[in-house]
């Protein structure tokens, strides 16, 4: 889809709007911290972001509606933070913690926007129909290697699978599991296989991305069996009223860690990244990089290529080296983008 095209008019009317916006939100947590009777800071975990509002959950478990100072950089759902209480239930976030880990969006300039933040499992979703996309999987792959996030492959719906069906889409995905990936067969209907998933999750905080119709959000209703409590005590915490349900938020998940629903995700990128970041964000590569007879080998006719050469001796899966390839030439000379569709 093609980026959409401002004239500077336009620009310089969304920077006004967002100037005028920028000057109310500073006005309003001036006013909260003036009256506040508690300055003592606190630290807290962002659940939830609507507009200008957050919800942090504190220490205790306790949820708050907060406004954030200016200049502290973006805050999304799954942020560490600092805040100050001003009132009960009410409060303002003055810092922003260092993250672990971000995921990140374009907005409609094109600036990388981050998304969600800490996330540890990034769950990639299949299913038997639409057929999964192994192509989309690594660029799923590769996004969660350059991030830090370790990754998992669930298949949902498995329980429309025959017993050729299951082996083939069995073999099919079994590079990952050679690879290091685990790959987990689930039923969010059937409640078949959870268990596992649930196990994967514990202590996490994990996310689930995949192309449309994989059955994301059966999944994630299968997984929180309580969400409309935790959305109706989000809700009554922090006045955000049933926004809550389409807005990025963060679960707790009945046997222990977190879940981030992100609703209205259409895509993540990568970041700015090179060749070498691209060819790094393929694990079994690691081995052979560096041990080409060339030093700026692009791994395709070059004589004396490793990559090559362990595809020769099974090392590498050549449907992955294809794939690999296929990311490479969307980069620009010097610096890409590699953009994730849902």
């Amino acid at each position: 889809m093609s980026k959409r095209r401002l004239s500077q008019r336009q620009k310089a009317r969304i920077r006004k709007i967002q100037e005028r916006r920028r000057q109310r939100l500073a006005t309003r947590v001036k006013q909260q911290l003036a009256t506040a009777d508690d300055d003592t800071p606190r630290k807290g975990h962002v659940v939830a972001r609507y507009g200008a509002n957050l919800a942090v959950e504190d220490a205790k478990g306790r949820v708050h509606h907060c406004l954030s100072r200016q200049n502290i950089g973006d805050i999304v759902c799954g942020d560490r933070v600092v805040w100050q209480p001003t009132s009960p239930g009410n409060g303002v976030v003055t810092a922003l913690l260092e993250r672990d880990t971000v995921l990140s969006r374009p907005d409609f300039t094109g600036r990388e926007k981050p998304l969600a933040a800490n996330v540890t499992q990034l769950g990639i979703v299949v299913a038997p129909a639409p057929a999964p996309s192994e192509y989309l999987i690594d660029q799923y792959l590769v996004a969660a290697e350059t991030a830090g996030i370790r990754p998992l492959v669930v298949v949902n719906k498995s329980d429309l699978l025959d017993d050729d069906a299951r082996a083939g889409l069995e073999t099919r995905l079994a590079v990952y599991r050679r690879i290091g990936y685990p790959v987990i067969f689930v039923s969010a209907t059937a409640q078949h296989g959870l268990d596992a998933l649930v196990d994967r999750l514990k202590g996490e905080t994990g996310i689930l991305v995949g192309q449309s119709g994989v059955g994301k959000s059966s999944l994630i209703q299968a997984l929180l069996p309580d969400r409309e409590l935790q959305i109706g005590e989000l809700s009554k915490a922090t006045g955000f009223g049933r926004h809550t349900t389409s807005v990025t938020t963060s679960y707790h998940l009945p046997g222990g860690g977190r879940l981030i629903d992100s609703p209205g995700v259409r895509s993540f990128r990568l970041g700015r990244i090179d060749r070498q970041t691209l060819e790094q964000g393929f694990r079994e590569f690691r081995p052979f990089l560096g041990r080409c007879r060339f030093s700026d080998c692009r791994h395709r006719e070059e004589p004396g290529c490793a990559l090559k050469q362990a595809i020769t001796e099974g090392e590498i899966d050549p449907r992955r080296f294809e794939n690999y390839q296929h990311m490479a030439a969307q980069l620009p000379k010097n610096h890409g983008k590699g953009r994730i569709e849902q």
